[in-house]
């Protein structure tokens, strides 16, 4: 009987406090359209990745056919030299990182394997430094690029030959 009569009471109150009163005065929202305002457009359309073409934006990175597609430089058995057909690379990248100061840039260095753990996690750290020094010489800030060494422990290749191997001695840019 108890239950019964808590459950009426309950019904009561959930139909008491959704019903309006025919004599409550209407209220109404405004709400603005900012995007004309935002986007500095007349017609209220925002646009990505238009403008000045000669500055790069972060469409750029998504461009499989700009000069950012790239993100891959390979390297030569036990070398951390870079190879001048990836100078354009890292050229392209150096650029984007001026134009754009605050991206952060990881620089993954990858090693074949071939020779000890130890001595592949510090090769794979000098070619990932190598490629932060050119860049930094042609205008990214220091405070932009990351390095870190995976060694041998992250192929990108299986096998034990060598096509996988200069698959696998790379440095990779991860934005």
């Amino acid at each position: 009987m108890l239950q019964r009569t808590i459950l009426i009471l309950l019904l009561a109150v959930f139909t008491a406090a959704c019903t309006s009163t025919s004599g409550s005065k209407k209220e109404s929202a405004t709400v603005e359209d900012q995007s004309t305002a935002a986007s500095g457009n007349d017609g209220g359309v925002q646009t990505y990745g238009t403008g000045d073409q000669s500055s790069y934006s972060i469409s750029a990175l998504d461009d499989p056919n700009g000069p950012l597609a790239k993100r891959i430089i390979y390297f030569d058995y036990d070398s951390s030299d870079i190879k001048p057909e990836f100078r354009s690379v890292i050229e392209a990248h150096a650029q984007y990182l001026a134009n754009n100061p605050k991206v952060v840039l990881s620089l993954e260095g990858h090693t074949d394997e071939r020779g000890s753990r130890e001595y592949n996690l510090a090769l794979g750290e000098r070619r990932a430094q190598a490629v932060k020094e050119q860049m930094t010489v042609l205008g990214a800030l220091p405070g932009q690029i990351r390095t870190i060494s995976y060694g041998e422990e992250r192929p990108v290749a299986d096998g034990h030959n060598e096509a996988a191997w200069s698959q696998n001695r790379r440095v990779e840019l991860v934005y």
